[in-house]
């Protein structure tokens, strides 16, 4: 195993400029100190960390800013591999939010703006009817919402799991003291 997980991730992760993003479920802790988790798509990573993006009247931001631990999963069924991600969350620089809503799909840059209580609230074809108008209004390009946040994800655990079919599955275990560190604990664990 290389000596910095990132060899690793570059080879598991798409590149940020693929437009297919891998889907993952991020945990947070909520006011109780209980775990919540929802699946997501993972935006983009560098030598920072991870970047999600979402409402910021979310569940999810109040729950990062109250307690910034986070964790990540990401599921590789087709090549019986999974991704691990301990961390603490801050929110992600400006540029970085812009990049990534120009990035994201028109699907996706019109569900920034939409996808409230109020519009899931409506019955289906009012929704529809709703969905189609403010598409039309937006033909030349939706700009991004006052309410699109992003957060960093800065990792201290990232755990490589490597599944198989013919013995059993193992774990690589890279660790940091903090965030801050620039030297990874390597450990190779059982699946």
């Amino acid at each position: 195993m290389p000596a910095d997980p990132w060899e690793l991730l570059r080879e598991w992760l798409p590149s940020n400029e693929n437009p297919e993003r891998p889907l993952a479920t991020v945990a947070t802790i909520d006011s109780n100190g209980v775990p919540d988790a929802r699946t997501q798509l993972l935006s983009e990573y560098d030598e920072h960390g991870f970047y999600i993006h979402e409402d910021s009247r979310s569940r999810k931001v109040a729950q990062l800013a109250a307690n910034p631990g986070a964790a990540i999963v990401i599921r590789f069924p087709e090549e019986a591999r999974q991704l691990v991600i301990q961390g603490f969350a801050e929110v992600a620089p400006d540029d970085e939010q812009r990049r990534a809503y120009a990035n994201r799909s028109e699907y996706l840059q019109q569900l920034a703006w939409q996808n409230t209580i109020e519009f899931a609230s409506l019955p289906l074809e009012d929704r529809i009817e709703s969905w189609a108008a403010f598409k039309a209004a937006h033909a030349d390009g939706i700009g991004q919402p006052p309410t699109w946040i992003g957060h960093l994800i800065r990792p201290i655990r990232l755990s490589f799991w490597f599944g198989s079919t013919e013995t059993a599955s193992r774990r690589v275990n890279y660790t940091r003291a903090s965030v801050t560190d620039a030297e990874w604990t390597v450990k190779l664990l059982a699946g």
